[in-house]
């Protein structure tokens, strides 16, 4: 009987036919479920989107990540087994996705849950931290996995984010330029691309970490539905004026920024400011959704070499009506969801760590001064496998003796 494929081969060989199946796995910085998306890769054709599924957290590790994402203090005791249990869940929500739509994963690419990311004014220099460790992703979902992208754009001297708009040409290929994606995740973050240039990314500012946070205060609920009790408010004119004053929103990209900045402390502070003011909950929601939109419009003005003829909406606030109707009132631009262009406004994220892991498998480079700041050449991530049967360790299938690399 033939020893057991090794799993590389075994990716390297459906790479090539075209069958390769491939999830991207994320949980982004709202933290609010577990994105699946399932494509079909070949290395000489256009990837094909297969499955997307948001899945819940476990209810107690939901519960101890928004402790954490809160503000909640780490041990180091607490952090092992929390990248463990967040590793494991990740690597079963793309085992789960796969067997529903009666596939076999080849491979996984896992962002992880990001819990620290750096502002740009650390005196110590950048860094960022992303929990789901891959050993564990892949034993779950029983696949080589890649993960922890976002460091090797830091020791490139880049931000570490917003790397997913390295991939927007590839996402959006027939998107009429120059156009602006806008990502509306817990921090937005926009790419512009232009008709010959690479693309420019940064960060604007919050965006659902601030919402959310709101919502959670003021209403109880994980989220102001629809915009509603935004829509029924009016933004003070004030308080937004304060809001705008925020040092990041004033700095040049590339630029990036998290929790630490426009977390549970400054929704604190915003909403300190508000109850002096006599603001009321819809007033207050009003006023952050003004910010959010503000925010975008002036970076749009002063960061890009030109205003884009469309902007294009992802991420979980495109289903913010009201955010969105703001969006298009304080920009002055066409806003559409990227639904309109072949592409689930939630799927975005995760559809790039799929791309992403199948380009490190290659060897390919991702890495765009214009995007993050980091020097061109960075292969992201690191590569995690299952666990691989004994006589497969000693096969002639074993890495070094037939393994064929397409790219």
């Amino acid at each position: 009987m033939p020893p057991p494929e090794h799993p590389l081969v075994r990716l390297w060989s459906r790479l090539e036919d075209g069958r390769a199946i491939v999830a991207g796995v994320l949980s982004g910085t709202s933290a609010d479920g577990i994105d699946v998306a399932l494509l079909r890769f070949g290395v000489a054709r256009r990837p094909e989107p297969l499955a997307f599924q948001t899945q819940p957290f476990p209810p107690h590790l939901a519960q101890e990540l928004r402790s954490v994402l809160d503000g909640g203090r780490l041990g180091a005791r607490e952090v092992a087994f929390l990248t463990r249990d967040l590793g494991r869940a990740f690597g079963r929500a793309a085992r789960t996705l796969a067997e529903r739509e009666h596939l076999e994963l080849d491979l996984v690419g896992s962002h992880g849950q990001t819990v620290y990311h750096h502002d740009g004014n650390e005196p110590a220099g950048a860094a960022t931290l992303q929990l789901g460790d891959g050993d564990f992703v892949a034993h779950a979902a029983g696949a080589p996995a890649v993960s922890d992208f976002r460091s090797a754009d830091l020791a490139s001297g880049g931000e570490g984010a917003p790397i997913s708009a390295v991939l927007d040409p590839e996402l959006f290929p027939s998107l009429p330029r120059p156009a602006a994606i806008l990502n509306l995740g817990g921090i937005a973050n926009l790419t512009f691309l232009s008709e010959c240039e690479p693309p420019i990314a940064f960060d604007t500012g919050p965006a659902n970490a601030l919402l959310d946070g709101l919502a959670r205060a003021l209403l109880g609920r994980p989220f102001d539905e629809d915009g509603a009790m935004a829509a029924r408010g009016e933004a003070s004119e004030p308080l937004l004026a304060e809001l705008l004053s925020h040092p990041f929103l004033d700095r040049r990209p590339p630029k990036s920024t998290g929790r630490d900045t426009f977390g549970a402390p400054y929704v604190s502070s915003v909403l300190a400011r508000a109850r002096v003011l006599g603001l009321g909950p819809s007033d207050v929601l009003a006023t952050g959704t003004a910010l959010v939109a503000q925010s975008v419009a002036e970076a749009l003005g002063r960061w890009l070499p030109s205003l884009p003829r469309e902007l294009v909406l992802c991420g979980g606030g495109e289903r913010n009506r009201t955010l969105c109707r703001e969006l298009a009132r304080r920009t002055g631009i066409a806003t559409c969801s990227s639904r309109a262009h072949g592409l689930a406004p939630e799927a975005r994220e995760a559809t790039f760590f799929a791309h992403l892991a199948v380009r490190h498998v290659l060897g390919r480079p991702s890495t765009e001064p214009s995007v993050t700041g980091a020097r061109r050449g960075a292969v992201l991530g690191k590569l995690s496998l299952p666990p691989l049967a004994p006589a497969g360790l000693d096969s002639p299938s074993a890495p070094g003796s037939q393994v064929r690399n397409p790219g």
